[in-house]
């Protein structure tokens, strides 16, 4: 099983590729106007990854599953925000990313 740290940097690798492309089309440096599901599609797996990532570490007991665990709330509200929030609740979940993979390697073994 990968380490509890390289699950949450695929989880936030996932997740800055997402802001990435939000903000290069809310900017308009991109147009997905004919092909939305993009971004559509990277949500799942940004939610996906995020979720193993947390699975993963409770697995290994390692405590970067509760630093990811808070990150779940803004993923799911996202689709029910409206366009004026919805950068600002995507943007919510950074901190959790940045904590879970800047903590000390401290892993809990059994």
């Amino acid at each position: 099983m990968p380490s509890p740290r390289a699950l949450v940097a695929a989880a936030g690798g996932a997740y800055l590729a997402n802001v990435a492309l939000g903000t290069a089309v809310q900017t308009r440096l991109v147009d997905t106007s004919r092909h939305r599901w993009t971004h559509h599609a990277l949500y799942v797996v940004t939610s996906t990854l995020t979720v193993a990532a947390i699975l993963g570490a409770f697995a290994q007991r390692s405590p970067r599953g509760w630093l990811l665990a808070p990150a779940l709330v803004p993923l799911a509200l996202l689709p029910r925000v409206g366009h004026g929030a919805h950068a600002a609740t995507g943007l919510a979940a950074a901190p959790w990313y940045a904590g879970a993979l800047l903590a000390p390697g401290k892993e809990l073994h059994r």
